[in-house]
């Protein structure tokens, strides 16, 4: 029986079971946490590009042009803090890396803005394995302490040397250019002039709102962001699993610094001069603090905190000198009330909270394969339980 058993087995065609019921396609809808995601970045995009016909004041254009890059730099940091779970201290480093090398190329040697968006790519990218290659093996407050430290040598370098300009900084930093034609020069389209301002703020807008949010959005659902949570959630069992946590870490950390390294760039051009002072510790915190008022992970809990601390001291401003004190009250309440961040990563909408979980069919009963004896399945454990049901020698009998 047993060896007739195994060549029909040795016979029988290998193939995938198919499925007792088709789940068809995912909800994508209005009322979905997809569909609803997208129709909200569709309305935040057209506010972005509505805002300068709203209002097109120099003070506007300039604040919210600060909060676009604010928004990516939280969004590097996501990567770091967020995705991969590594606490960094030191994360304005690397927006000062990117901040002086365009400076430096644009002023001293004369290159265009964008033929140093490579340079500045490169540079971070060798900050990142410079710094992160013999950190990342740290952890936890270890690993802080130490980007803490890498984030100071930074700026007291470039504090310390001639071609950074030394304490006085970089200044006349060119804006964008192609060819003869320049933002400053601004632009006239269907009788509307757009000033160089207005022109900045839109590409901000589009490198923030079209690479930024869609591009690391679909990295962190990849296979990459995967392993990058999995780290996060418990180094040593992602690594029990095959995952090579080292090189998963400095993977994150490299995007991170190379996120902040362009926003660095776009700061220098925005502001025309940079200088140490930019880059302390505190904006390393400020950046930091953002991302968890936010909801680290959370792609929109990231905007909104960077949105919330780069726009609530402007719009306090009229309190003077307890703006501050007004902002830091506001930060202490939002994280008592709602310490997983404004808009977490595992936030459901109301609306979907009480819906009812939808109702599979039954799985079908298991038959017989054939009518021989070979195919038979014999008696379940459920027969002889019903069977003995009541009798306790027969149920003594059943587990013999």
């Amino acid at each position: 029986m047993a060896g007739q058993l195994d060549l029909a087995l040795k016979h029988a065609p290998l193939r995938a079971p198919a499925p007792l019921f088709d789940r068809g396609k995912p909800d994508s809808g209005p009322r979905s946490q997809r569909g609803f995601m997208r129709i909200l970045g569709i309305l935040a995009v057209v506010v972005l590009a509505a805002l300068p016909f709203i209002d097109a004041s120099a003070y506007t254009i300039s604040i919210a042009t600060s909060a676009l890059i604010y928004i990516m730099l939280c969004m590097g940091l996501n990567v770091v803090v967020g995705y991969a779970g590594l606490l960094d201290l030191g994360y304005i480093a690397f927006f000062a890396v990117g901040a002086y090398i365009s400076g430096i190329l644009t002023t001293v040697l004369g290159w265009p803005m964008w033929a140093a968006v490579p340079a500045t790519i490169l540079a971070c990218i060798l900050a990142g394995i410079i710094i992160g290659g013999p950190t990342l093996r740290l952890r936890s407050d270890y690993l802080a302490i130490v980007t803490l430290g890498f984030g100071e040598i930074i700026r007291i370098t470039a504090n310390n040397l001639d071609v950074t300009g030394g304490p006085s900084g970089i200044h006349g930093i060119p804006t964008w250019s192609f060819g003869d034609w320049s933002f400053r020069d601004g632009l006239e389209l269907f009788g509307i002039r757009f000033s160089g301002t207005i022109l900045f703020y839109y590409f901000v807008a589009f490198i923030v709102v079209t690479i930024g949010i869609i591009g690391l959005g679909r990295l962190a659902r990849g296979r990459m962001g995967r392993a990058w949570k999995a780290v996060r959630d418990d180094e040593d069992a992602a690594e029990a699993m095959g995952i090579n946590t080292y090189v998963t870490k400095i993977s994150a950390y490299i995007i991170g610094a190379v996120w902040a390294g362009l926003a660095g760039q776009l700061m220098a051009t925005h502001l025309t001069a940079i200088s140490p002072n930019s880059f302390q510790f505190l904006y390393s915190a400020l950046i930091l603090m953002a991302v968890v008022l936010g909801g680290m992970g959370s792609t929109p809990g990231v905007i909104i905190g960077a949105l919330f601390v780069s726009l609530a001291p402007e719009l306090l401003r009229e309190f003077s000198e307890w703006r501050f004190l007004i902002f830091g009250v506001l930060l202490v309440v939002v994280m008592i009330f709602r310490p997983s961040g404004l808009w977490p990563a595992t936030a459901v909408l109301p609306w979907l909270r009480s819906r009812k979980p939808r109702a599979w069919p039954a799985t079908a009963p298991i038959e017989s394969l054939g009518d021989d004896g070979l195919n038979d399945p014999g008696p379940t454990d459920a027969g002889p339980a019903r069977a003995s049901a009541g009798d306790p020698a027969e149920d003594e009998e059943v587990r013999r």
